[in-house]
């Protein structure tokens, strides 16, 4: 089989495509014929070194994949050879064919495609677990999300609409605000390139707050962080929850004080760790995204796909911050 491989550390071009036997599942797991696999930014995290797992090398990115049972191992009754299954591996699903545990196994919908289904947990999870769990979002509420064109603010802009919020959009361009509209957002603003001196943090800020209303954003999405966040959080209204989802414009410095005036809450958001603790949890939050896609409140926003070969520079599209929504590596016959 063919896998993109990451043998040092480095950027999307480091990856190298190489021939590897076919693994072979032990008692518990499962073989899968990987027909999509969906590039997330930690993808391009991983493969520098940067991310909070660091396998060893040599290994395959890609942390998200659908495909075909094509082999079960000792013990296995379900799922079974021939089913059609989604997986959250975290990394090795840059191949043709990948070994999980059969417990990480979800059934796909029937009428899910391949690309889209690779494209779906980790996204939506994260954004679900997000708003739900973690901001307890409410209908009638306002909540304002940053990088609204990337693949998770897109998936958080259609839960807060499904839910019934007031969701304002920021982007860094006409072009990705146009999009987040598109996918459902009521209203939106363009940030400015940062860094932001002090003049324009508090630019950013009045604009965020405009955008808001005169109460401010009930829950902020921040998938940026940088000079981003501070403006954000500016814009919470009182007791409002600021959501701490990921870094692409680097780690921000908050002054304490803010969440002090505001009496609001800074909350973290790490999905990986929530399916890790509470398996259950996760398991209940995934029907809940099921049947919102089956509902046709859901839908993956695939923008590029790309061929193994090529898997390199689908994550360079993301790390260079120039994708639309998602980003699918596709093999064989997909979707």
């Amino acid at each position: 089989m063919r896998a993109m491989l990451s043998f040092a550390s480095g950027g999307p071009d480091s990856l190298k495509l190489t021939d590897l036997p076919e693994p072979v599942p032990g008692p518990g797991e499962v073989a899968v014929a990987v027909r999509a696999c969906g590039i997330n930014f930690p993808d391009s995290l991983i493969i520098a070194d940067r991310y909070q797992a660091r396998p060893p090398r040599p290994f395959a990115p890609g942390g998200e994949v659908a495909g075909t049972v094509a082999a079960v191992g000792e013990g296995v009754t379900e799922p079974r050879v021939g089913d059609r299954v989604v997986g959250t591996p975290g990394w090795g699903g840059l191949a043709e064919r990948i070994v999980l545990p059969a417990a990480g196994c979800r059934a796909m919908p029937d009428a899910m495609p391949f690309d889209e289904a690779a494209c779906f947990l980790f996204t939506y999870g994260t954004s679900y677990h997000a708003l739900v769990d973690r901001g307890g979002l409410a209908a009638g509420q306002t909540l304002l999300v940053l990088g609204a064109a990337g693949g998770v603010g897109v998936a958080a802009v259609e839960i807060g609409r499904a839910l019934g919020a007031r969701v304002v959009a920021a982007a860094s361009s006409d072009e990705k605000l146009a999009f987040a509209t598109r996918c459902g957002a009521h209203d939106g603003i363009v940030y400015p390139a940062g860094p932001l001196d002090r003049d324009g943090a508090k630019a950013l800020a009045a604009a965020f707050k405009g955008a808001c209303g005169a109460d401010g954003a009930d829950v902020v999405y921040d998938a940026v962080g940088g000079a981003y966040a501070e403006p954000a959080l500016r814009a919470v209204a009182w007791d409002g929850r600021y959501l701490v989802v990921g870094f692409p414009a680097g780690i921000p410095s908050i002054p304490l004080n803010l969440p002090l005036l505001k009496s609001c809450a800074i909350v973290g958001v790490f999905w990986g760790g929530f399916v890790r603790r509470d398996p259950e949890g996760s398991a209940r939050n995934e029907r809940a995204l099921f049947d919102l896609y089956a509902a046709g409140a859901l839908k993956p926003r695939i923008s590029a796909r790309y061929p193994l070969e090529r898997a390199g520079d689908a994550i360079a599209s993301l790390a260079d911050r120039r994708a639309l929504g998602k980003v699918v590596v596709t093999m064989g016959d997909a979707p």
